[in-house]
């Protein structure tokens, strides 16, 4: 075909956390058993109480539209919630609900940026940031993470990246992948540079409720009003009720910007799925009991899995205090020859995982951050310390 299709879209980068899966599951096809630690899921099943729900609204016939922006008792449910858990006041006409956190983000962006705007995004980075700020005609700026700042911006570096055509900061607390947690005080500093500047915040809060360390989570929203009217704060069901594939994330916003998305939405994909979104009323009102019990075993999880990477050759790690990732530094084997191959960077180094240890991990470089690779801890207890076991195996036969 001689017809030129789209130079924008055509450039877009196919996310590696899905091809490294995707080969795990052809080897997976093939009767290998392989041990997956690249799912970004909770590996346990949504709470009972949300899919009776579910079957509860289908059985009353609820399964038709709703208004695009979603249902008024979910957007009430949300702000009572953001009330009660962040100490924020936002009425219904300010929380648009979308199909997953991933979608509202996509949504903000389409929503504030113009061609050439800047925003900034520190690395590591989730894989999909670069690319929808791409898809909205801006232009990605990189603040770098560093390991002995639990890969958390600094806000002097974030300074030194402002320009003119600075729009927007992308924010992710806690992180996927590194799983570090900005502390009050960070996030504070942060939000007073954004107010000098008049730069509008994306805060991508989608795994609140997964923290484990002492000091909970703050939303930068929650300062003064201020920031609140910069801020366009992104959270959802997926990760804490495991109800990743019920597809309903949220923002709340200055009622300009969420008339805008409300707008975007309309015309791109109206409503969120009907059922999902009377469940999701459940999920946020009813018993929280699975939440906690889920929190509690990944704590378990993170900790021996720390733990054994530390005792690994090769590798190491810091702590994190939330999600269920793992940053694993991996720096030492680049140069190094693993399986009978020299390994270069996090890819090589994970396919020669993947391959001879049979074990699927996400190669650092997905998240503009080479020296490291991304293990999740959604996996069951004996499936870690399996597939732990097998790297250790393999890595300390070549290392």
């Amino acid at each position: 075909m001689s017809i030129e299709l789209s130079r924008k879209h055509q450039s877009l980068s196919p996310s590696m956390t899905l091809s490294i899966a995707a080969k795990a599951g052809e080897m997976k096809a093939q009767g290998i058993d392989i041990i997956g630690f690249g799912v970004g899921e909770p590996d346990f099943n949504t709470p009972q109480h949300i899919i009776d729900k579910a079957v509860e609204t289908m059985n009353k016939g609820l399964t038709g539209y709703t208004p695009a922006a979603g249902i008024p008792e979910l957007k009430k449910a949300i702000c009572n919630k953001l009330k009660q858990d962040n100490d924020l006041d936002y009425e219904p006409n300010q929380i648009i609900v979308s199909n997953g956190a991933k979608h509202s983000i996509y949504n903000a962006l389409q929503a504030i940026c113009n061609p050439g705007d800047e925003v900034i995004i520190g690395t590591p980075y989730w894989v999909s940031y670069p690319e929808l700020v791409v898809m909205a005609d801006a232009v990605p700026v990189y603040v770098e993470g560093r390991e002995e700042n639990e890969f958390k911006m600094s806000v002097e570096d974030i300074r030194m990246k402002i320009t003119p055509k600075t729009k927007a900061l992308l924010l992710n607390s806690p992180s996927n992948p590194t799983g570090s947690v900005y502390t009050k005080a960070e996030l504070k500093a942060i939000g007073d540079l954004m107010v000098e500047h008049e730069i509008l915040i994306i805060s991508d809060e989608i795994y609140e409720k997964l923290i484990y360390g002492d000091e909970g989570h703050t939303s930068i929203a929650s300062f003064n009003e201020k920031l609140k009217d910069l801020t366009i704060v992104v959270n959802g069901l997926s990760k804490a009720y495991a109800m990743t594939g019920w597809r309903i994330g949220y923002t709340a916003s200055n009622s300009k910007i969420a008339k805008i998305m409300a707008n975007i939405q309309s015309h791109a994909t109206s409503n969120a799925n009907t059922i999902a979104q009377y469940a999701s009323v459940e999920g946020l009102e009813g018993d929280q009991t699975p939440l906690h019990e889920m929190k509690k075993e990944f704590d378990s999880r993170r900790k021996f899995m720390v733990k054994r990477i530390n005792e690994i050759q090769g590798v190491s790690c810091i702590e994190p205090n939330g999600a269920f990732y793992v940053m694993m530094n991996i720096k030492e084997l680049k140069g190094k020859k693993l399986g009978g191959k020299v390994v270069n960077d996090s890819i090589e180094i994970s396919e020669a995982i993947l391959e001879h240890a049979r074990v699927a991990l996400v190669p650092g470089i997905a998240f503009g951050a080479d020296d490291y690779a991304r293990i999740s801890y959604a996996n069951s207890m004996e499936n870690i310390e399996t597939g732990l076991n097998r790297i250790q195996e393999f890595l300390e036969k070549d290392v």
